[in-house]
């Protein structure tokens, strides 16, 4: 179990080093960067989720309003 802390020590030391300078390059805090990532991943697999689900509503009611019928008796 040690092992992994220091694995995860090590990440932390070097992962978060990005974001640190992006925080130093734009004079924020590197909190407000790490969270504004976070967030961000959520909103855009979030978009791609209702996006799909929106087109698979669209698709299932065009196909409701537009069936093809062979006469008129189809009816």
């Amino acid at each position: 179990m040690n092992v992994f802390y220091e694995i995860l020590l090590y990440f932390q030391k070097r992962g978060f080093e990005v974001c640190g300078r992006i925080a130093e390059r734009l004079g924020i805090r590197a909190r407000v960067v790490r969270t504004s990532f976070i967030y961000l991943t959520f909103v855009t697999v979030g978009f791609g989720f209702a996006l799909y689900l929106f087109l698979a509503f669209w698709l299932k009611i065009k196909d409701l309003v537009y069936t093809k019928r062979n006469s008129v008796f189809d009816l």
